[in-house]
C-alpha cells in the first residue's frame, strides 16, 4: 500500500470572532482560499495536481453554506478541475478530514488531497445551523433524559475528576502565558494557556505554521485572541458561565466554575494540510515534515460528553503500539479548562508535555479549522524543539473523540 505523508501544515492567524475582529471582514471561503494559495506558494506545489480539498466545517449555512473547500480552490485560483468536499464531526471535523486525506492516500485514492478547516464565527454565529430547533430527537431524550450543553458538561466532568476553581484558572491563564512564553522563550508555572500562547507567539515559534492573510483593511498576520497579562487571580473575578436558574435547579451538586475565562474562545481561523503519497512527493522533489502513524475515533458518554479524548487517546495508542511516555507533546482541545486537566489526571500524562504552546483558551476555538489547528502546531512543535512524536485529541459533541497519534520528519 502506498505510504501518506504530510509535504506541509498552514493556517490562518486567529482572529477574535466579533465584529471588528481581525479577519471578520473576510468572506469564509476567501478566508480559506488566502491559506490554500499560501500552501500552495511555501511549497511551490503545481494545483493541478490536487485530486481533492476535503474541509471540515461545522456551521453550514449562509456564507458556509457551499462547498467551501470547491469554492475556496476557485478563490485560490487553483484549476477548475479541482474539486471539494465538506465533512462534518463538530469539534473535530478537519481532524476527520485529515484521516479521510491519509486513508485515502493509504488506499490508492489520491496522489496529492488536502485536508483543511474552516470556521467564520464572526459572520456565521454558533449555532446558526440549528435554526432553534432539538438536533437530538425523541428517542434520544428518552434514552439519554439528562442530555445537556457542552458548558454544563464541562461542570459535570470538573465535578466528576474533583478540579477546583483555583486549577481551573491557573490552567486557563498558564495557556496564555505558555503561548507567550515560547515566543520569548520564557516560562510561566502560574499562568497557562493564554501565557503559553502569548510565550510561543513573542519566540515567534507560530511563524512557521501561519500565513498571513489580507483583508480589507490590513494585512494580518498574527494571533488576535491570545492575552499575555492574563493571571489566575484575574480569572478568579469572572463570573459563572452556565449556572442558569434551570441548570441550577437540575444539578444541585455542582458548584459551577467554568467562566469565559476557562472557556476556549469564538474565534475565526482556517487551516491546510497537504497529504500526499510519499513516492510522488519524492518524484516531486517535496520533502515530507510528518507522517500519520495511527488513527482512532470512539464514542463516550453522551451526558459527560467531553470525556471522549480518554479512551480515544488509549485506542490510538494501542493502535500505534505506542505508550503516552513516547509521546513528545499532547494536544488536547481545550474546549475548557476542565477537559485536558480530566484527561491530564485519568491518563497520569505529563503537564509539560500537554499543550505545550497553549490552546484553544488561547489561540481560539474555530470549530471546524480547529482539528487541523491543533495538528499543525503539533507537526510543526515537533521541528522547533527535536522532538519525535506527538498525539492530539478533540472532544466532539455527542461524547465523541477523534485521536491522531503523528511523527515528525
Amino acid at each position: 500500500m502506498p505510504n501518506a505523508v504530510i509535504v506541509d501544515a498552514v493556517r490562518s492567524p486567529m482572529g477574535k470572532g466579533e465584529p471588528g475582529g481581525a479577519i471578520a471582514d473576510l468572506h469564509p471561503v476567501d478566508l480559506l482560499g488566502q491559506v490554500l494559495s499560501g500552501l500552495a506558494n511555501r511549497t511551490g506545489l503545481d494545483t493541478r495536481t490536487v485530486e481533492d480539498v476535503i474541509v471540515g466545517v461545522v456551521s453550514q449555512v449562509g456564507e458556509q453554506s457551499g462547498t467551501v473547500g470547491r469554492q475556496a480552490a476557485l478563490a485560490a485560483g487553483f484549476p477548475e478541475h479541482v474539486p471539494g468536499v465538506t465533512v462534518e464531526r463538530k469539534c473535530g471535523s478537519s481532524q476527520q478530514a485529515v484521516d479521510f486525506a491519509v486513508q485515502g492516500v493509504v488506499a490508492g485514492g489520491y496522489d496529492v488531497v488536502i485536508a483543511a478547516g474552516l470556521e467564520s464565527m464572526s459572520r456565521i454565529h454558533m449555532g446558526l445551523n440549528k435554526l432553534d430547533m432539538d438536533p437530538n430527537g425523541p428517542a434520544v431524550h428518552e434514552r439519554y433524559p439528562d442530555l445537556t450543553n457542552q458548558g454544563v458538561a464541562a461542570e459535570l466532568v470538573a465535578a466528576r475528576w474533583s478540579l477546583s476553581r483555583e486549577r481551573i484558572d491557573e490552567y486557563a491563564a498558564r495557556s496564555h502565558a505558555r503561548a507567550d512564553a515560547a515566543r520569548s522563550h520564557a516560562r510561566a508555572d502560574a499562568a497557562r494557556s493564554h501565557a503559553r500562547a502569548d510565550a510561543a507567539r513573542s519566540a515567534g515559534c507560530c511563524d512557521d505554521e501561519i500565513v498571513p492573510v489580507t483583508t480589507p483593511a490590513d494585512v494580518v498576520d498574527g494571533d488576535e485572541s491570545i492575552r499575555p497579562h492574563t493571571t489566575a487571580e484575574s480569572l478568579a473575578g469572572f463570573r459563572t458561565a452556565f449556572d442558569s436558574s434551570p441548570a441550577r435547579g437540575r444539578y444541585p451538586e455542582l458548584e459551577w466554575m467554568i467562566t469565559a475565562g476557562s472557556s476556549s474562545q469564538i474565534t475565526d481561523g482556517a487551516a491546510a494540510i497537504l497529504v500526499m503519497n510519499e513516492d510522488v512527493a519524492q518524484s516531486l522533489g517535496l520533502t515530507p515534515i510528518a507522517r500519520i502513524v495511527a488513527s482512532a475515533v470512539v464514542a463516550d458518554d453522551p451526558v459527560l460528553m467531553l470525556t471522549g479524548p480518554i479512551p480515544a487517546a488509549r485506542k490510538v495508542l494501542s493502535r500505534a503500539g505506542m505508550t503516552l511516555e513516547q509521546m513528545d507533546a499532547y494536544e488536547v482541545n481545550e474546549a475548557f479548562a476542565s477537559v485536558p486537566l480530566a484527561w491530564r489526571d485519568e491518563m497520569g500524562a505529563d503537564d509539560d508535555k500537554l499543550n505545550p504552546v497553549g490552546g484553544a483558551i488561547a489561540l481560539g476555538h474555530p470549530l471546524g479549522a480547529s482539528g487541523a489547528r491543533l495538528m499543525i502546531t503539533m507537526i510543526h512543535h515537533p521541528h522547533r524543539t527535536g522532538g519525535r512524536y506527538g498525539l492530539q485529541t478533540m472532544c466532539e459533541a455527542g461524547g465523541r473523540a477523534n485521536a491522531t497519534v503523528v511523527e515528525a520528519l
